[in-house]
């Protein structure tokens, strides 16, 4: 709110990082609990849902009053709506937690929601992308994360890598190889990556709903035949 989009960005990725080892410390040191459960959730809602809304709006949505008063309450309501599908999207975690298939997650995590939107952010902000295209831009982007967390779209969890089980040296390399290039420009290739991610979810449905359809067709001039 002071203006730190920067610092508060960074903020959010780590507090991704965070998100990412707490459950596995709590299992490494045998201290999972019920409270802790729903303690990680407002942990989520704050860092992935109010955090990237509040500085979504901050940096740039809420200038879009400046250009015209609807754009200024399409603004405000954009970063409203990207925090409610996040509260959404954590409460449906939580209640299918256990059921669906653990390969895939329903809807866009909304770890990766909060990094496209403070990717974005922290990207306009140093190479100073501003003015009403800028502004539009975030306003379309943050909807479009909202919605994509709100979504039946399945994105790939990787929960089926095991890291029990032996993993080839090639497969070692790529992690450095990571963070070889996002140290060329954090910004771009974080928002980039994550955007990637983002887009993975309506392109595999897309393709799978291809499939389906080609197959019908195979089989109704098979029957046919």
């Amino acid at each position: 709110m002071d203006g730190n989009f920067h610092k508060a960005a960074v903020a959010i990725f780590v507090a991704m990082v965070m998100d990412g080892l707490d459950g596995r410390v709590a299992r490494l040191t045998s201290t999972e609990s019920d409270f802790g459960k729903e303690y990680d959730s407002l942990a989520d809602m704050v860092s992935f849902g109010m955090a990237p809304a509040l500085v979504v709006y901050q940096w740039g949505v809420v200038n879009l009053a400046e250009y015209a008063w609807l754009w200024g309450r399409l603004g405000w309501l954009t970063a409203f709506f990207y925090a409610v599908c996040a509260a959404f999207r954590l409460a449906r975690y939580n209640t299918r937690f256990g059921l669906a298939d653990k390969r895939f997650f329903e809807g866009l995590p909304s770890p990766s929601g909060a990094a496209v939107v403070a990717g974005m952010v922290w990207l306009c902000t140093k190479y100073d992308f501003i003015g009403p295209v800028a502004f539009a831009l975030v306003f379309v982007i943050t909807a479009a994360a909202g919605a994509l967390m709100v979504s039946n779209f399945a994105f790939y969890s990787g929960r089926d890598f095991n890291l029990g089980e032996r993993i080839p040296f090639a497969y070692l390399l790529v992690i450095p190889a990571v963070f070889m290039v996002i140290s060329l420009d954090p910004p771009l290739v974080l928002f980039g990556l994550f955007s990637l991610y983002a887009l993975s979810g309506p392109i595999l449905s897309g393709y799978r709903l291809v499939r389906r359809r080609r197959r019908r067709a195979e089989r109704d001039q098979s029957k046919a035949a």
